[in-house]
């Protein structure tokens, strides 16, 4: 029995799996939890599992694109779903759809993005405990933009800390081309 006709067969029994997996994602569970129906005792328990990952993943990509009935109806219509099953699925989808963009919103945010970075070579020439230090270091500033707004965000490091530092951003970067060839 393949995935699609497991997921087909349980949202026409009254969309159970569709509804647990609404909820499973809502609730941000980690464990799979299906209702007790008795519909389900018969199906193999891996097979549900994959079609509940499916279905979970449908779900959250079609709320992250913000997908309408048509680009729905259509994804489902490739897998051989029915009217009344492609009803049935988006009529639950909708239901959940803002507690789902609820817990998509909440997930994480992206990183700051580096658009320039400045530095300035400065002295330390006493401080209190001593008269002279001539210690030299660096003054770092990187503007930063993140979901539209700049910063800038500075720091100081040593010549060794500053050398540390580019050393491993040239490793971050090789490891970037390396992966991008694969």
């Amino acid at each position: 029995m393949e995935i699609r006709r497991v997921c087909c067969v349980h949202i026409e029994n009254k969309g159970c799996v569709l509804l647990a997996t609404c909820r499973g994602a809502s609730s941000c569970r980690r464990v799979f939890v299906l209702p007790d129906q008795p519909e389900l005792k018969h199906v193999d328990q891996i097979l549900l599992k994959q079609s509940h990952t499916a279905a979970t993943t449908f779900i959250l990509e079609a709320v992250k694109h913000n997908a309408d009935r048509s680009a729905i109806s259509s994804c489902l219509e490739e897998l051989a779903f029915s009217a009344e099953r492609i009803e049935i699925f988006y009529s639950t989808h909708q239901k959940h759809k803002k507690e789902l963009e609820r817990l998509l919103a909440s997930i994480g945010r992206c990183p700051p993005r580096i658009n320039d970075a400045s530095w300035r070579l400065q002295y330390h020439v006493k401080n209190d405990q001593v008269d002279k230090v001539n210690e030299p270091f660096y003054l770092i500033s990187l503007n930063t933009e993140n979901e539209g707004s700049e910063e800038d965000i500075n720091f100081t490091c040593t010549v060794e800390q500053l050398q540390d530092l580019v050393g491993k951003l040239k490793d971050a970067a090789k490891s970037v081309e390396k992966a991008s060839q694969m």
